[in-house]
C-alpha cells in the first residue's frame, strides 16, 4: 500500500481493528460532511475546545463552526487575543488542558497507532494528557503499514506540503520535524478519551 491514496476496504478494515484493538472509539464516515457531523455529535454544546491547526478541519468546515458559531467556548479564540511575546505562559496554559481536542493527524498504523509530527510542540500536552477527550478527524489515505512507513509518510509527503503552508501562511522558509509524538494505544483508566473518525475522502496532508 502506499502512503497517499485512499486504501482498499480491507485496508481500512485493519487499521479500525487495530485501533479498537488499543483502546480507541472508531467510527468511519464516507465524507467530509459526515465525519463533520459526527465530532459535533461527540462534543457537547457550550463544552471548551480547542481545535488544532489541520487542513482536514478547515476543509469540512469544523474549525470554522467550534470557533465562530458561538456553541462552544473556543480556546482558540481565548488564545488569538493573548499577546504570544508577552503572555506566552498563559497561552501554553490556556492551550493545554480543556475538554475537548479536535485534531487530525499524520499517520493511522494498520496495527492502531497514531503518529503526530511537530515543529512547536504546541499541541502535544492536550493530545498526551491535558485534553479530557481527543476527536481525531483522518482521510482512510494517512492509513499506513507501520510505524517505518508512517514516518516516512511525514518526510516525503506531510513535510513538503506543510513547508508550502507556513512559508504561505507566515512567511516561514520551512517547517521542521522537531518533535514525534506516537500513542500507541488509550488507557484502560480513561475509557473512551480517544475517538477516530475515518474519512473515505482525500482531505488534508
Amino acid at each position: 500500500m502506499d502512503h497517499v491514496s485512499i486504501p482498499n476496504s480491507d485496508e481500512v478494515n485493519k487499521a479500525v481493528e487495530g485501533l479498537k484493538s488499543n483502546g480507541f472509539v472508531v467510527y468511519v464516515v464516507e465524507n467530509g460532511e459526515k465525519a463533520k457531523a459526527q465530532a459535533l455529535e461527540l462534543i457537547t454544546e457550550g463544552s471548551e475546545v480547542m481545535t488544532m491547526t489541520s487542513k482536514t478541519l478547515e476543509q469540512i468546515g469544523l474549525t470554522k463552526e467550534l470557533n465562530e458559531s458561538g456553541k462552544y467556548n473556543s480556546v482558540r479564540t481565548q488564545m488569538n487575543s493573548l499577546d504570544r511575546n508577552t503572555q506566552k505562559k498563559e497561552m501554553s496554559k490556556i492551550g493545554g488542558v480543556h475538554e475537548f481536542a479536535v485534531v487530525s493527524t499524520h499517520a493511522v498504523t494498520q496495527d492502531g497507532k497514531l503518529i503526530w509530527a511537530s515543529n512547536s510542540g504546541s499541541q502535544i500536552p492536550a493530545l498526551a494528557y491535558g485534553a479530557d477527550k481527543v476527536i481525531v478527524i483522518a482521510s482512510t489515505k494517512k492509513i499506513v503499514k507501520d510505524l517505518d512507513s508512517g514516518l516516512k509518510r511525514i518526510y516525503e509527503d506531510v513535510l513538503p506540503q506543510e513547508n508550502k503552508r507556513v512559508q504561505a501562511a507566515y512567511g516561514m522558509p520551512e517547517s521542521n520535524v522537531r518533535e514525534l509524538f506516537i500513542l500507541n494505544n488509550v488507557s484502560p483508566m480513561l475509557p473512551g478519551r480517544v475517538q477516530v473518525i475515518l474519512v473515505n475522502e482525500d482531505l488534508g496532508f
